[in-house]
């Protein structure tokens, strides 16, 4: 078994999605001591955000562009392996402005690619890369649930949700705190009532 541990949120220890990300992946390591785990910081070592020239030499020769974009290529290459690799994907999601941080939209635009994670049929798009599970350890300055006035404007879990599910992956989960930005108790409450859902939420 591989998991592969994604952290985007820039607060480095005073984050809460990272927390949360942490307490799955120890949770998870409980119960795979064997397992392999890959894990890669976006926030630490960010991905470059996706360019014209990258996209344009997709799929073909790359010994042809310059070597910047030759990097660039194989730092696509290695984090699309990594995913397509790992049976468990979790990902430390907070919501930025309604939305995904930056960090974390360039590296789903790393596997958003034809031929690797979906394709077009003429029954429309198939996701190719199903039967894994996804843990999303979501953490919201608000309340952005279904029934709440703002729940329109997330962003962040609906995206998430809508793009693992083009990728074909059926089985998409989360963990959140929600109203961490309201108080200091309030943050602490909602961090901790998710840390101790984290073990029934990795159960297969």
């Amino acid at each position: 078994m591989k998991l592969l541990h994604i952290n985007s949120s820039i607060l480095g220890a005073a984050s809460a999605s990272r927390r949360l990300s942490a307490a799955v992946v120890a949770q998870w390591r409980l119960q795979h001591p064997d397992g392999e785990v890959v894990t890669r910081d976006l926030a630490a070592a960010p991905l470059a955000h996706l360019g014209g020239e990258i996209m344009a030499m997709r799929g073909m020769d790359p010994s042809e562009p310059s070597p910047e974009v030759r990097h660039a290529l194989a730092i696509a290459a290695e984090v699309m392996e990594e995913f397509l690799s790992a049976d468990v994907v979790v990902v430390g999601a907070p919501m930025y402005n309604f939305g995904i941080p930056s960090q974390l939209k360039a590296w789903i635009d790393r596997l958003a690619v034809p031929g690797k994670t979906f394709t077009y049929t003429e029954q429309g798009p198939r996701g190719l890369a199903g039967g894994k599970t996804v843990i999303v350890a979501s953490s919201r300055g608000g309340y952005y649930g279904d029934g709440t006035p703002l729940a329109a404007i997330d962003f962040q879990e609906k995206y998430l949700s809508a793009v693992f599910g083009f990728f074909g992956i059926t089985d998409i989960r989360f963990l959140r705190a929600e109203g961490v930005n309201i108080s200091p108790e309030n943050r602490r409450q909602a961090i901790e009532a998710a840390e101790r859902d984290a073990p029934q939420l990795v159960v297969a």
